[in-house]
Parts: C-alpha cells; sequence; structure tokens
C-alpha cells in the first residue's frame, strides 16, 4: 500500500463506534493497515471534530478521547494556514461543497494524498486529483 490516504472524521468516529459493528471493524482494520504502512494522514480539523463527536454522540470519556486524539496524531497530521483557507473557499465555490468538506479537500491535497476516505462525500467522485472512497459501500450495519 503506497498510496497516502487521507480519513475524514466519520471514519475515526466508526472506529468507536459499538452500534455499528461491521462499520467499526472496517474502519479499524482500514486505520490499521496505514498505520502500519505510514500512509495514513488527518488534519487538525478531523482530530478537533473527532473529539467534539466521540464525547457529545458516542458519549466517550473526555479523557479517553483526549488520549485517542493523542494517538490519532501519530499519523501525518496537516495543519491548515491561510492559503489552505483561501484555497478550500475556491474548492467550495467551484464544486458546490460545504466550505468544511473543500477544507477536508484541501488538507488531502497539502499531506500527498491520492485517496480520501469519507463516507459523507460522493463515493467514486474525483475532485482536484484526489479519488474520495466511501469504505462502507459493501458494509451494512
Amino acid at each position: 500500500m503506497s498510496v497516502r490516504s487521507f480519513f475524514d472524521t466519520n471514519i475515526l468516529i466508526y472506529a468507536d463506534d459499538n452500534t455499528a459493528p461491521a462499520k467499526r471493524e472496517r474502519a479499524l482494520d482500514l486505520l490499521g493497515e496505514h498505520r502500519r504502512a505510514g500512509t495514513g494522514v488527518l488534519s487538525l480539523q478531523v482530530l478537533q471534530e473527532y473529539f467534539v463527536a466521540v464525547t457529545r454522540k458516542l458519549h466517550l470519556d473526555p479523557r479517553l478521547a483526549r488520549r485517542k486524539v493523542e494517538l490519532l496524531a501519530e499519523f501525518d497530521v496537516v495543519a491548515p494556514d491561510v492559503t489552505d483557507i483561501l484555497a478550500a473557499i475556491d474548492l467550495h465555490r467551484l464544486h458546490q461543497l460545504s466550505f468544511w468538506d473543500a477544507l477536508i479537500l484541501r488538507a488531502a491535497k497539502q499531506g500527498g494524498c491520492g485517496t480520501v476516505f469519507s463516507e459523507n462525500l460522493q463515493d467514486a467522485k474525483e475532485i482536484d486529483g484526489l479519488r474520495i472512497v466511501n469504505p462502507f459501500r459493501r458494509v451494512s450495519n
């Protein structure tokens, strides 16, 4: 596995979601594969969204969620600057994406990724040289 891949927040959340066991298993497998290969990429935005979602929606203890953020930060983490914000605005306008999704794509591009794993973005679509893949398209829960 040589393709650097970006993980959208929803993939990380499913890794902790006991109510969706098939998606949880798929998310954990995918994260593990990319951790071992050194090809996983996240952004500060994803880490922030993850913490908020797992503490609010999954009721994960904030101390445990903090520790998980520390572990996830062992992936390559992209930190946006003003240029990235402006580029995300352009992607938002050009492709009619939410600004936050556009910022995810910009971070993936900055992280040298070829693939973005996301359940929220349109599966199999290619935007700005990034291939979007829904890793759950064949998983039922």
